[in-house]
């Protein structure tokens, strides 16, 4: 009785190291001590294309190659009133048996917000049906044609606000 015990409490503490923690009200986070699932870019090739939609108040256009030499290279950027508002460089990579997407942020002169060496990480958290969840950042296949991402910001007061850009592929 005493081993069956153990296990149950092993299990149970196997699950909750696993628990994703909610983040917004469409992304999640990694929990405490969580490590991301099992993920490679072939479950991001869906991705690969051009696509254009709304987001920040503006015009959003972002571009991903096929998943090639262990990458998937992305860009996008926010046009709000006929003018480029900021760019971004982007990188869905392979990393411990699960993948990250990494991106540097750039301003309309092309000088980076991020130091030359850092960037803004992604780690993946999960699959959950037709999302694909990274730590505060939900990409959302509605169709072949129709993408949704969810992005957690963190504002100035310490509180987090959801950005949504519904975005349709350019063909």
């Amino acid at each position: 009785m005493k081993i069956f015990k153990i296990a149950i409490l092993i299990a149970a503490l196997a699950v909750a190291a696993n628990a994703q923690v909610k983040h917004t009200e469409n992304t999640v986070k990694l929990g405490e001590g969580q490590v991301s699932e099992k993920a490679s870019l072939a479950d991001m090739a869906w991705l690969a294309g051009s696509w254009s939609g709304t987001g920040f108040g503006g015009v959003n256009e972002e571009q991903w190659s096929k998943p090639n030499g262990g990458a998937m290279v992305g860009t996008y950027r926010l046009i709000k009133d006929g003018k480029a508002v900021f760019y971004e460089m982007m990188m869905l990579v392979e990393r411990e048996d699960s993948i990250v997407l990494r991106l540097k942020h750039f301003n309309p002169d092309f000088t980076g917000w991020e130091e030359k060496d850092k960037s803004v990480d992604f780690k993946f958290v999960n699959k959950s049906g037709s999302r694909m969840n990274f730590s505060g950042l939900t990409f959302e296949k509605v169709s072949g044609d129709k993408l949704n991402i969810y992005l957690a910001l963190k504002q100035k007061d310490g509180s987090v606000k959801e950005e949504v850009f519904s975005m349709t592929r350019m063909k």
